[in-house]
């Protein structure tokens, strides 16, 4: 049996091209979702992969409707071929039902795991040249542009004296330790008058 999954992005976007490409694929039934692909949760993806047995074909218009990255959707494909489940879209070439589309898709599995493993030994050649010159790893000094300006702002309400640290980290919408940490930053001596609240 043919199952199909659709999905847009964002709540305007219409569902109407991806399900008459389905419903001419000839799938028995259509799961809809509109959620962003970065979006961790989407309920409907979870009742797909519940609702298909053995034997069955699920079919996408194209392979970012299904996967939030290469590294999930090998994940997904993988889960799927372990349930002895197809995988067949519309506008890639991909097609796990037969031997040429699984061939393809241990590519992209392959292509996953090799970039995930060059990314390790860059962070690690990276963070060994730095220590080789005497760098110490981990987040550079300074403090971003947005954190600067609210730094600013802490320090000038803090040197009001005017509002307690648990107001003006309210008024900031940061946490005590988060203030704490910015008035550091700017030099500014913390003293025992104002800590409480």
């Amino acid at each position: 049996m043919k199952v199909g999954y659709c999905r847009v992005s964002i709540r305007d976007q219409h569902l109407d091209m991806q399900i008459d490409a389905l419903q001419k694929a000839e799938c028995t039934k259509i799961f809809q979702e509109k959620v962003s692909g970065a979006n961790m949760e989407r309920p409907e993806l979870q009742k797909l992969l519940d609702y298909v047995r053995e034997g069955d074909v699920i079919v996408i218009w194209k392979l970012d409707r299904l996967g939030r990255s290469l590294k999930h959707l090998v994940e997904l494909v993988t889960e799927l071929m372990n349930k002895k489940v197809g995988l067949l879209s519309l506008n890639d070439p991909i097609d796990t039902t037969n031997a040429q589309g699984r061939l393809t898709f241990n590519i992209f599995a392959s292509l996953a795991q090799f970039e995930r493993e060059i990314i390790s030994e860059r962070t690690k050649a990276g963070l060994e040249a730095a220590r080789s010159r005497g760098k110490q790893g981990g987040r550079p000094k300074g403090l971003p542009e947005k954190a600067l300006q609210k730094a600013i702002i802490a320090e000038t309400l803090y040197k009001e004296k005017k509002l307690s640290i648990q107001q003006i980290a309210t008024q900031l919408n940061i946490s005590k330790a988060t203030l704490y940490s910015y008035l550091r930053s700017r030099n500014v001596a913390i003293g025992k008058t104002l800590e409480k609240g």
